[in-house]
């Protein structure tokens, strides 16, 4: 994830943490008859309404660091293009291998000798 993607993703998790939190308070304080009820309860509303904001700046955040900077890495279809030159190259090494030693076993029986072992 880059840096401003991630850093946006922190900053939500901490306000939705912190959301969470007034919001149990308000309900608990509600219960209780406290007088801190309404002021919990005006903030909550206001703290959701920013933690919506929080996460929508991840998303937007994340749009706009792909559409600037395109894809970083498409590990698959790079990986698979590598694998391709790499079978290509060992396909022509070893064709190439047979034709120029004559290799195999048919080549050691050329030798005329008995086995080594």
């Amino acid at each position: 994830m880059p840096d401003a993607v991630r850093t946006a993703a922190v900053r939500a998790v901490l306000i939705m943490s912190v959301t969470l939190i007034q919001a149990m308070v308000a309900f608990l304080s509600t219960l209780t008859g406290s007088w801190l009820a309404f002021p919990m309860v005006l903030s909550s509303v206001a703290s959701t309404v920013v933690a919506t904001w929080a996460v929508l700046d991840v998303w937007v955040t994340r749009q706009v660091w792909n559409q600037r900077n395109g894809v970083v890495s498409v590990p698959s279809s790079t990986a698979r293009q590598i694998r391709r030159e790499r079978r290509r190259s060992r396909r022509a090494e070893r064709a190439a291998e047979r034709d120029g030693t004559g290799g195999g076993i048919r080549g050691r029986r050329s030798t005329g000798g008995l086995s080594r072992a």
